[in-house]
């Protein structure tokens, strides 16, 4: 295991490895593009390094931000290797006006944690000279239509109903795409008998890779080559609907309310309105009005242990799932204490955090309790170093300092290998996935500047 400071330069190193000049790919190997939410948590790495930097990388994503406002999952580099599915695959400028012309993107969105990041940046800057000082806060100032656009769109498109939480019409829009919070919805997902399959990009770059994992070789780490099915399909459905909003809404197979997104959402909302306030710019009680309602929604789907469920919207019924999703309200916050006390004791017990068999103590993705647990799956349970940084500061944010604490120091542990992978082995802290992956390097980054 490396020291910190070897962990430090190691995740500094990778990042710049990654950086294509103006955007950082999530993976050389398994994601050879810009996902967006991935470069949200980039920025935040490298606001510990260049505030300008850090803020380049959320120019680069803005810059294609759709003419709804939405900013897409995917923005596609065009030297990188041939990717599935790809910008023929969605088609996105040629079936939908609102895409933009360049550069290439996807036609679905990821969680909203990008105002999370320029306040980061923006905290960052303050040490640095007057010069960057203006520089950075000047470009700040310049991305704010795009930044309140991007919330508006949420607000408007993805809650038409004002329920408080984000419509997806994905489960890749959750970025926890084969979590069996969707096990329920994707059932409902039903592939043409003429529709095709596409050649998998994950399963094959995987296999061209040392990924370790012994017997769980790389089809044993993703999804499943009919969960892939499924999400195709989708895709196919969403071109045909010309990623109208409208139209999606009334005809898609999978229609969900994604409660651990909203709850980002509603911090985000927040995060951004005190970035506008310190800066004099418009739309702060909007913001504050939009975390308002969307952290009411959260609280409304929790059970008495301040757990929350995600709402088929199809079928008008909650997803009950011991899922890290669950655990959305640490986000948000507002749960009353007594709630707060017992969601932290859920936290800490054997069913997540305390569980004996833990190589570190931070939550897997689906509970080990849970009969849906799968310790090399992708989402089904193995531990995620951006859900950590999530649960790390959002704990901070709800008052509980010694629990963030714990939860930091175990993740810091788990990234002593240097390997920055995608994903966790929960048992035997093997790596998984995509490596070195860029924002678990940028977690590293973060959570040891603190």
């Amino acid at each position: 295991m490396r020291t910190r400071t070897e962990v430090a330069a190691r995740a500094a190193y990778v990042l710049r490895g990654n950086d294509r000049g103006g955007l950082t790919v999530a993976a050389p190997r398994l994601y050879p593009h810009m996902w967006s939410w991935d470069a949200a948590f980039v920025a935040i790495g490298l606001a510990r390094l260049s505030a300008s930097r850090a803020l380049a990388e959320l120019e680069t994503l803005f810059a294609a931000q759709w003419r709804t406002g939405m900013v897409p999952h995917i923005v596609f580099s065009p030297d990188a290797p041939p990717y599935e599915p790809g910008p023929d695959r969605w088609a996105c400028r040629d079936v939908c006006p609102d895409a933009p012309p360049a550069p290439a993107t996807s036609g679905i969105l990821q969680p909203p944690v990008h105002a999370l990041a320029v306040r980061r940046i923006l905290d960052a800057v303050r040490i640095a000279d007057a010069a960057e000082q203006r520089d950075v806060v000047g470009r700040i100032r310049a991305l704010w239509p795009a930044l309140l656009a991007w919330h508006r769109y949420l607000v408007a498109r993805r809650d038409p109903d004002g329920r408080g939480l984000l419509t997806i019409y994905h489960g890749w829009e959750s970025g926890m795409d084969n979590s069996p919070r969707w096990d329920g919805p994707y059932a409902g997902v039903i592939p043409s008998p003429q529709f095709t399959p596409f050649r998998r990009s994950d399963v094959h770059a995987l296999a061209g890779a040392a990924t370790g994992g012994g017997a769980a070789g790389s089809a044993a780490q993703r999804p499943t080559d009919a969960d892939y099915r499924r999400y195709q399909w989708l895709v196919e459905e969403l071109r045909r609907a010309g990623y109208d909003d409208a139209r999606v809404q009334n005809s898609l197979d999978f229609l969900v309310a994604d409660v651990f997104a909203s709850a980002i959402f509603a911090a985000a909302g927040e995060e951004l309105a005190t970035v506008g306030d310190e800066l004099g710019l418009e739309g702060v009680d909007e913001l504050l009005g939009h975390a308002a309602r969307f952290r009411r929604g959260v609280l409304g789907t929790t059970d008495e242990r301040g757990f929350a469920a995600d709402l088929d919207l199809r079928r008008d019924a909650f997803l009950r799932m011991d899922t890290i999703a669950g655990f959305a309200p640490l986000l948000c916050g507002g749960l009353e204490p007594a709630r707060q006390r017992r969601l932290l004791e859920l936290l800490a017990s054997p069913a997540w955090c305390g569980h004996p068999g833990l190589a570190h103590a931070v939550p897997p993705s689906t509970s080990p309790s849970a009969p849906a647990f799968d310790p090399v799956r992708y989402w089904r349970g193995p531990q995620w170093p951006p859900m950590n940084w999530l649960l790390i500061w959002g704990l901070e944010r709800c008052g509980e300092p010694d629990a963030a604490y714990r939860m930091r120091e175990a993740t810091l542990d788990q990234l002593a290998d240097g390997v920055f992978a995608e994903y966790y082995h929960p048992f035997t802290g093997e790596p998984f996935g995509g490596r070195p992956q860029s924002w678990s390097a940028a977690v590293a980054l973060d959570l040891l500047a603190r």
